[in-house]
């Protein structure tokens, strides 16, 4: 169950930042879920001492864990952003 849960969280997470880095007209679902699991990594390593998030499997709906996979999934997105175009935006 938790694993669904994950999946659901790292979708919505995914579609938020891509709405903020406006590229939600590119992603589908499934790139959504990718962005916002794979987001929720990045931003546990780079910001997990910070802000203290845990893992998207285990603590879902905690703030600190939710805010954490988000600034993760934007900082991804400006990633791919800036190889793909040259830019963050």
């Amino acid at each position: 169950m938790d694993f669904i849960i994950a999946i659901i969280m790292g979708g919505v997470i995914g579609w938020l930042a891509s709405i903020v880095m406006r590229t939600d007209a590119q992603q589908g679902i499934f790139l959504n879920i990718i962005v916002g699991c794979i987001g929720s990594i990045l931003g546990r390593f780079l910001f997990g001492q910070f802000l203290g998030g845990g893992h998207l499997r285990g603590n879902a709906f905690d703030p600190m864990t939710l805010l954490t996979a988000f600034i993760g999934a934007v900082v991804l997105l400006a990633i791919v952003n800036l190889v793909r175009r040259g830019r963050v935006r």
